[in-house]
């Protein structure tokens, strides 16, 4: 992040939706609209020249979607933190686009002011992931079949405990509450998951405990 605040790239086919963050990010202190991009393919080539912090990308898109470009972002030599936008009928491509690295998702049909949120969350290295959505986007995944394939051998049993609610969607508050631990050692155990499952925040530890079979403990 530069001494200018944190540059956001916004990755949109809807100009009206486009305009309407944009001039909010811009009204925003410490926040500025680095660049826009109309499809997929635009938002990889402006990510890679203008470096954004945090690129807010939408899935579906005409050329190359949202999708395609955060697989691609994974590629390329780029810092740049991805929170995707969607819509509740586009669950299975979040999660394939967390997978791939996005650091979390925004619903399209909140209040506008709500990706400002996300772009804080994301700068600052975290991952930005709506309980609700979380739980309906697992669950799919869950009553689809999908095979578990993530192994937790070195995970003890009470960093299985704080990773069932990290996958659940749950907050570190709200994980420190249900498992009466202090903060530090919610923060503790998060440190060591994404150490011993390789992940790089927060939503990957969601995607390592559906991968682990985790999801269906409710």
């Amino acid at each position: 992040m530069s001494a200018a605040g944190i540059g956001v790239l916004l990755a949109d086919d809807d100009d009206h939706y486009r305009a309407t963050i944009r001039t909010l990010v811009d009204a925003t202190p410490g926040m500025r609209v680095v660049a826009e991009a109309e499809d997929g393919e635009q938002a990889v080539d402006l990510t890679i020249a203008h470096r954004p912090d945090v690129v807010l990308m939408d899935v579906r898109m005409p050329r190359s979607d949202g999708l395609t470009a955060v697989e691609r972002l994974r590629h390329v030599e780029s810092t740049a933190r991805i929170v995707v936008l969607t819509t509740f009928d586009l669950d299975e491509y979040v999660f394939c686009a967390l997978r791939a690295g996005a650091s979390g998702f925004l619903l399209k049909d909140t209040s506008p002011a709500r990706p400002l949120d996300g772009i804080t969350v994301a700068a600052a290295g975290d991952a930005l992931l709506a309980p609700t959505v979380t739980r309906r986007l697992i669950g799919e995944f869950t009553g689809a079949g999908v095979a578990s394939r993530r192994r937790l051998d070195d995970v003890t049993p009470r960093e299985r405990e704080v990773l069932v609610l990290v996958t659940r969607g749950l907050s570190n508050d709200e994980i420190q509450h249900r498992l009466h631990l202090s903060r530090g050692t919610v923060k503790t155990h998060i440190g060591r998951l994404m150490t011993k499952l390789d992940a790089r925040d927060r939503a990957q530890l969601v995607i390592a405990g559906y991968e682990s079979g985790l999801a269906g403990r409710w």
